[in-house]
Formats: structure tokens, sequence, C-alpha cells
């Protein structure tokens, strides 16, 4: 009973977030459609509904090649450890009750994320190819240095919450969400993620016109839709985790099951939406461009937030608003 129990209880979220993906890539189409004018997937079913379903069944059914030099294990298993390490991160967000609800949830999520850097530089590595090599490296470097900013400010946020579990969090922004006591830091928050989860303008990994298309370059069918799916799934959970840190989760509605979910849908959502827009509108960074953003700019004024912070702290007593 307790393994039916688990298993339904994987798959309560499993299908969702898989849905989620598919539909995430029709918005996309059609949100930078609009903004273009141009239309997007019209065709396939009414107003393009079925277009995502078409692409993964086409993807799906397409013969799954290996280039001859490539490892044979490490080469498919990196895709499955990409969107397993992306689809683990649920368990801990508290959007109804979390599945796994732990005391040092903060950390362990922080800890997950970080580990999809090996899946991304295995699969470049197992290719065998000078081309995945070069992106993979561009990846691991480019989620390794955001990832020094996003610390640094989740420092920040444990300070003022006086906690590592998640869904304290949210509880203590009832009344006053951290987006707004903590503008300058939600900034540097939202753009490092942006660059976390290689999106534009940060998608230095799929330079075409210098490595092709990054890491993924030597995959087709199957594995590759598996990056997809997996790049996709990191775009919500980590902008469910901007709101569930900056704008306090399902609250003032704590109590009342439906407005409690689409309150979080609809912040996750506009988030959502900032990622797509921010892709139409802005062109692609150059690479020493992004590594200064991060390390000259972010770095400095991370550090210092939270040095501000401990300051106040130490000194009052109690946990204030920074800014």
């Amino acid at each position: 009973m307790v393994i039916i129990y688990n298993t339904l209880e994987f798959l309560s979220f499993l299908v969702p977030v898989l849905l989620a993906v598919a539909f995430l890539t029709l918005v996309e189409r059609k949100v930078l459609g609009y903004m273009q004018f141009r239309k997007g997937p019209n065709v396939v079913g009414p107003y393009g509904l079925l277009q995502p379903f078409a692409d993964g069944l086409k993807l799906f059914i397409k013969e799954t090649l290996k280039p001859s030099t490539a490892s044979p294990y490490l080469f498919f298993m990196a895709p499955f450890l990409f969107l397993a390490l992306a689809l683990l991160l649920w368990n801990f967000m508290p959007v109804l009750s979390p599945t796994l609800d732990l005391q040092l949830s903060l950390l362990l999520v922080l800890g997950i994320s970080s580990l999809s850097v090996y899946a991304i530089l295995g699969s470049g590595w197992a290719s065998n190819s000078k081309y995945s090599l070069i992106g993979a490296i561009r990846a691991v470097a480019q989620t390794v240095s955001y990832e020094i900013s996003l610390a640094l400010i989740l420092l920040s946020i444990i300070i003022f919450s006086s906690s590592f579990n998640l869904l304290y969090i949210t509880q203590v922004q009832e009344f006053s969400w951290y987006a707004f006591s903590c503008l300058p830091l939600f900034y540097m928050w939202f753009v490092s993620t942006l660059a976390e989860t290689n999106r534009a303008p940060f998608d230095l990994t799929e330079g075409e016109s210098e490595i092709v298309s990054g890491y993924n370059v030597e995959y087709a069918g199957g594995p590759f839709a598996l990056f997809f799916i997996a790049e996709y799934a990191n775009i919500i959970i980590m902008n469910l985790f901007s709101v569930v840190l900056f704008l306090g989760g399902a609250s003032p509605f704590n109590n009342l099951f439906p407005i409690n979910a689409l309150t979080i849908a609809a912040k996750t959502t506009a988030l959502v939406f900032l990622f797509l827009w921010t892709r139409a509108a802005y062109p692609r960074f150059r690479y020493d461009q992004l590594m200064f953003l991060t390390w000259k700019s972010y770095l400095p004024l991370s550090i210092g937030a939270l040095c501000t912070v401990i300051s106040v702290v130490t000194i009052t007593g109690i946990s204030l608003p920074l800014f």
C-alpha cells in the first residue's frame, strides 16, 4: 500500500508538470509570434492546441542516433539525469502542501539544482564532439557563476525570515512580499534565474553562429526531447521558486484550497511571461558581457546586500526589510 500511495503521489505532480511543459512550448511560440506580428502554430488542432503533442510524438518516434565514438552509457544517462533532477525539485515546492516538508528544504533545493551541471557536462563530454564539449563548458561556467549570486541572495532571504523552510518563508510574507521590501534583490534574482536556465539573452550555449547548438548538438529523437522537457520544466520550477521566495506563495489565502492554487499559478504564469517577453525584446549577450555582469556587478551588490542585512539584524536583533 505504501508503494502504491507513493506512486500515486508522484504521478499527481508528474502529469501536471509534463502537461504544463507541453503547453508552455505552445505559449512561447504564440507569444513570440504575436510580438513579431505573425501567427504562431494554428494548424494542428483548434488554435494549434495539439501542436505540442505532435512535436513530442515526432521526436519520440524518430530514430535515436548515437555517434560511433560517443560514450555508450553516459551519452544516454545524461538526459535522464537532467530530467530526473528537474522533476525531483517539485517535491519540495509548497504549492498546496509539499510532498517532502523538511526544515532545510531551501538548501536541498539549491543543492539538487546545482547537480544539473553534471548532466550538462556529461552530455557534452560523452558526445566526443568538440562543439558539444565547448557548449557544455560554456553552460557549466555560466551556471556556476550565477549560482554564487543566487546563493548570496538566498542567504539574505534566510536571514530575513530566520528559517530554511520554504513553507515558513511563504508564511512570513503574508502581509508584505519580499519583492517590494527587497526590490533590488528580486531584480538580481530574476535576471540570475534567466542565466541559470540558459534563457535569452543569456542563451550562450545555443550560439548558432559559433557552436551550432551547444551541449545537445549530437542528440536526436527521444534523448533530445528529454533535454527539451527538462529545460522547460526548469523554467517553471525556477519561477515557482521565485514566487515562493519573493511573492509570498499563496498568501493571504492559505485556508482556501482553490484560491490558493490559482494564486500561485497566476504569479508563476506572470513570471514565465516575463521570461518570454525578455526573449522577444533583448538580443543575445556576448560571453564576456555575461561574465562581467555576474562577477563585477551582481556579485559585489549581493555581497553588499548580505553584509547590510547581517548588520541590521545584528544591531536591531530583529529581521527588518532592507530596502
